[in-house]
């Protein structure tokens, strides 16, 4: 906890940390507390009543409770996860959890905020996406600092094991008779997340009781060629030509990448432009057609449709920009994608 806040880049005057009632996040709370009256930090506990479970009330009084023992403030928000355009129920809840928690941040006027994810979470979301078909950069899974909603999101425990972090909450219930709260759903194996830790899990303990470390580890090499993949991107694509809004480039110079290269800086440019990222047989027909056309001459026209963007080709230049409101889609084929 100490070593997180003083990496950051600028020691913030006041942090909220974000807690459920269960063992990790109150543990988070416990050592935030400590650690803030140290360095000089105000500590603030936010915590997001979602009123999905009959006990999430009893969670809100746990976690005020759990704020009077710290003599620390306490704000809570609630919210209605939306279940809408296809997500599913982890899904909206996070979502949901996120926007709550940047609302708290800005009307307390902080811009961090402590996340409790530890290793065993860390190596449960790279064997998730994994098995989800994810790219590089999301095999390095969760970062100790991301940003999101104008909010710092800080994980000062992913090396930690959650071992640490129960042996921490027995100490505290011991001390001062404070038991953190049991959530259900992280014992159901209808989510996702909790069939991996039921069904998966137990059978890689058993075979390789070291497993979540070397997981984790796997994320941070991740993380670090990640990194070194998105300066090659940079690189090449300001070798591009591009337009000063950086929506156009060359296509002529992007002909002169190596095939993989292409790839990796069209899915740079793309992302750069806000537009969602294709899937693997779209982006392989994008593409394919970008390299036909220049084979064919720069006087050939490609219109690809990408969700709400549009992809374009003229004059030897390679165009994104949002589609119209209101604006027809085009048939799969030649043109639109």
């Amino acid at each position: 906890m100490r070593r997180a806040l003083l990496a950051l880049p600028e020691r913030p005057e006041r942090v909220g940390v974000a807690v459920s009632g269960g063992a990790d996040s109150a543990m988070l709370a416990v050592h935030a507390a400590a650690v803030g009256r140290e360095l000089g930090i105000g500590i603030a506990l936010f915590h997001v009543h979602h009123g999905l479970m009959a006990d999430a009330d009893e969670w809100g009084r746990q976690v005020r409770a759990l704020a009077g023992l710290l003599a620390l403030p306490v704000f809570e928000a609630r919210v209605q996860v939306e279940l809408a355009g296809g997500k599913g129920i982890e899904a909206a809840a996070r979502d949901a959890r996120y926007a709550a928690l940047a609302q708290l941040a800005r009307g307390q006027g902080t811009s961090h905020v402590l996340l409790a994810h530890h290793r065993n979470d860390q190596a449960e979301t790279v064997i998730l996406r994994l098995l989800r078909g994810t790219g590089l950069s999301g095999m390095a899974a969760m970062a100790p600092v991301s940003r999101r909603d104008g909010v710092a999101y800080v994980r000062p425990w992913l090396d930690i094991g959650r071992e640490a972090i129960l042996r921490a909450a027995e100490a505290v219930e011991t001390a001062c008779g404070w038991r953190p709260v049991q959530d259900p759903t992280n014992a159901d194996p209808r989510y996702t997340r909790a069939a991996l830790r039921q069904l998966l899990a137990p059978v890689l303990d058993a075979r390789w009781p070291g497993w979540r470390a070397i997981v984790a580890r796997h994320a941070r090499h991740m993380a670090d060629a990640a990194e070194i993949l998105d300066e090659v991107a940079r690189e090449d694509f300001a070798a591009l030509e591009p337009s000063p809004d950086g929506a156009s480039f060359s296509l002529r110079a992007w002909r002169g990448l190596s095939e993989a290269r292409q790839a990796h800086v069209l899915r740079h440019w793309l992302e750069r432009n806000g537009a969602r990222m294709p899937t693997d047989a779209r982006m392989r027909d994008l593409l394919r057609q970008l390299r036909g056309l220049h084979s064919l001459g720069h006087d050939r026209q490609l219109r690809v449709e990408q969700a709400g963007h549009v992809i374009r080709c003229h004059r030897g230049r390679v165009w994104v920009e949002p589609r119209e409101p209101g604006a027809a889609a085009h048939a799969p084929g030649n043109s639109p994608d």
